[in-house]
């Protein structure tokens, strides 16, 4: 049987875990659930183990943070020694994730906060159903170059057809 699964977490690689880690904090109020770390490439440990299942061998080192959401989604921030920013980040016709959503009913305050902490915002605020209902939204992009989303309502309310009817 088909069911629908639940959002576990997302991983995110960034040039510099601490500040990735100070800004998540800072802006959006995640919680760290465990801070940066080091976590060395070896035969002898689980993680040393999984991740050379999902790297390969050679990996050497990286460091991480977990923290969490308030509603219980994670967040795992990866700084690997050969981190590379891309010139365009932003190739969304190109295979592959596109960009996370969060939400805040206060959107404007929210996008000034990225900004003000590096960030940037990409677009204008803008109406969904303009003059209908008030579902907003804003593309933005952290210090490091992921880009994000947010909206001012719940993802089922802002496309759901009988939502403010």
């Amino acid at each position: 049987m088909t069911y629908p699964r639940a959002f576990s977490h997302i991983g995110l690689s960034v040039s510099d875990v601490e500040q990735a880690v100070n800004f998540y904090r800072d802006v959006m109020g995640w919680y760290v659930v465990m801070p940066p770390s080091d976590i060395v490439e070896d035969n002898d440990t689980a993680i040393g183990i999984m991740c050379s299942d999902v790297f390969g061998k050679g990996w050497g080192s990286f460091r991480i943070a977990h923290m969490v959401t308030s509603d219980g989604i994670g967040i795992e921030i990866f700084q690997f020694p050969n981190h590379e920013k891309p010139d365009n980040n932003f190739q969304y016709w190109k295979s592959g994730v596109f960009h996370f959503c969060v939400q805040d009913p206060d959107i404007e305050e929210l996008v000034q906060k990225i900004v003000d902490h590096g960030g940037k915002q990409r677009m204008p605020i803008r109406e969904y159903y303009p003059n209908e209902k008030p579902y907003r939204m804003c593309y933005v992009e952290d210090p490091f170059g992921i880009i994000f989303e947010v909206y001012s309502h719940s993802y089922e309310v802002t496309y759901s057809s009988g939502a403010y009817q």
